[in-house]
This record gives structure tokens, C-alpha cells and sequence, in this order.
């Protein structure tokens, strides 16, 4: 026997390896598509009004910084709003759902409806019938956002272990202490998957209400800078504007996605780290 120690595992160098190549090829990827971008306008001379190249795009998005930034934030509060409604609202419904399955197979269905109802069609109605513009936008933004989380949620709560539902049913438990104790535990990586999407969806209808109401002033979000800008062919600002909205929806989901592993990480097997 030899007096050398053991050698260490090697799978935390390869557990670092992984996520560096996971943050290094999407981002190598994105440089060579935004190289190649530039270099076709500049090769062929398209016109800026046609289509603008990356650079132009960053150089208007930092000379009209002080123009987007508060329509930036007038989106941004309106999606988080609705996110709010959608995450608070959809997990209480989820709960009713649950609870009564009565009740689930008689308003499950609406829901659907709602769902699949394209907002832009119904979004002039919500601005017609709601005084509050702000509201409205709200509304329609939550209407959007909403029904991941309803569905998600309830199949959650469905999806509890049938013989630890007997065992508490063995021990007495109350309907509450199945809920809270096992049921609530069971639907949370459900809850916080569906948080992710409701996140983008929020982002989503926040901005086709805005589309659809075409309110300008102020305190305008970026769909309204979008539409400005195609009026007065002003079109890389159009495109920094557009840069805003997916930089948002991308900090938004990757903000539910750290707050989904950092709860999940120690207990649930989704999360958990996994060597190769």
C-alpha cells in the first residue's frame, strides 16, 4: 500500500466545465450571428431605414437612452404587476381547484376559453369597458399570464404521492394538513416552472396591450416607442426598443429560473446537480 492520498473527484472541475460551456456557447454563438449581421448591411449597404446593423442599433439605444428608459420601466411595472396577479391569483385558484373538484370541471373550462382567446381581440374591449387605462393594460397583461400558473399548479396538486395521502388519511390528518403538509410541497416545482413562463407571458401581454391601446406621452411603455418609431421611419430605434424588450423578458425569466433552484436545490431532484 502506497502512502499517496486518494485523488480528488473530478466531478466538480467537470460540473464547472459544463456550466462554463453552457454561459460560453450561447454567447460565441450570438457574437458570430451579430458579426455576421454587420458585416452583410456594411458588405451590401443596406440602408438604415431598411435594416440597421448591430452597432448603429447600440449607438441609438445610448443616444436615446433617456427616451427609452422610462417606457422601459412603464412596461416593466405593468408586467410585473400582472406577474404578481397571475403567480397570487393562479396558485389560490389552483388551491379552490383542488379542493372541489366540482368546482375545477365547472370553471376549468372558462378559464380555457380565456386562454385561447387571443388578447389582441379582446384587449379593445377591456379598454373600452375599464376607464383606468393602466388597469386595463394590467388586465390584459394577467389575462395573458395567468393560466400557466392555474394548470400547473392544480396538475401539482394532483400529482401528490397516493400512498403518502393514504398514510396521512392513516394518522388523521385534516384536509388542511394534507394540503400544507404534503400537497403544497408536492405542486411546488410545478408553482415555480410555471413562474417562469407566466414571467415572459406577463412581458408578453403587457406590451400587445400596449400595442392595442396606442397611448404615446410620457408615460408610454415600448410599444408605443416601437409604433412611434415606424411612423417617422426612425427604424433603429425601433430595433433598440425591441433589444429593451428581450433583455427584460431574458432578466425576468433567468430571475425566476435562480429563484426555482435556489428553493429546489437541496430537496427536489430537478435541481439537483448531477454529475456526468
Amino acid at each position: 500500500m502506497s502512502g499517496e492520498p486518494p485523488a480528488p473527484p473530478a466531478g466538480g472541475a467537470a460540473q464547472a466545465t459544463g456550466r462554463a460551456a453552457r454561459l460560453v456557447a450561447p454567447l460565441l454563438i450570438g457574437i458570430a450571428v451579430l458579426a455576421v449581421w454587420e458585416g452583410a448591411v456594411r458588405a451590401w449597404e443596406v440602408k438604415h431605414y431598411v435594416l440597421p446593423g448591430p452597432v448603429l442599433i447600440l449607438e441609438t439605444l445610448a443616444k436615446d437612452w433617456q427616451t427609452l428608459l422610462p417606457s422601459l420601466l412603464h412596461t416593466m411595472k405593468t408586467a410585473l404587476g400582472a406577474f404578481l396577479l397571475a403567480a397570487l391569483g393562479g396558485l389560490g385558484i389552483a388551491i379552490l381547484f383542488a379542493r372541489s373538484r366540482w368546482l375545477e370541471a365547472s370553471l376549468f373550462p372558462y378559464a380555457v376559453i380565456v386562454q385561447v382567446t387571443p388578447v389582441v381581440s379582446i384587449a379593445p374591449l377591456i379598454i373600452v369597458w375599464v376607464e383606468n387605462i393602466e388597469i386595463a393594460l394590467l388586465v390584459c397583461a394577467w389575462i395573458v399570464a395567468f393560466f400557466p400558473v392555474v394548470a400547473n399548479t392544480t396538475l401539482g396538486l394532483k400529482s401528490a404521492d397516493h400512498n403518502l395521502r393514504n398514510l396521512f388519511e392513516l394518522y388523521g390528518a385534516s384536509r388542511r394538513q394534507v394540503l400544507w403538509r404534503l400537497r403544497l410541497p408536492s405542486a411546488l416545482p410545478y408553482y415555480l416552472s410555471s413562474l417562469r413562463i407566466a414571467g415572459g407571458l406577463a412581458l408578453i401581454g403587457a406590451v400587445v396591450a400596449e400595442f392595442v391601446a396606442g397611448t404615446g406621452g410620457t408615460a408610454s411603455g415600448l410599444a408605443w416607442r416601437i409604433l412611434e418609431s415606424g411612423y417617422r421611419l426612425n427604424i433603429p430605434r425601433m430595433f433598440a426598443a425591441l433589444l429593451l424588450i428581450s433583455l427584460a423578458g431574458i432578466a425576468i425569466f433567468a430571475a425566476l429560473g435562480w429563484l426555482q433552484h435556489a428553493i429546489l436545490r437541496r430537496w427536489h431532484e430537478s435541481a439537483a446537480v448531477r454529475e456526468n
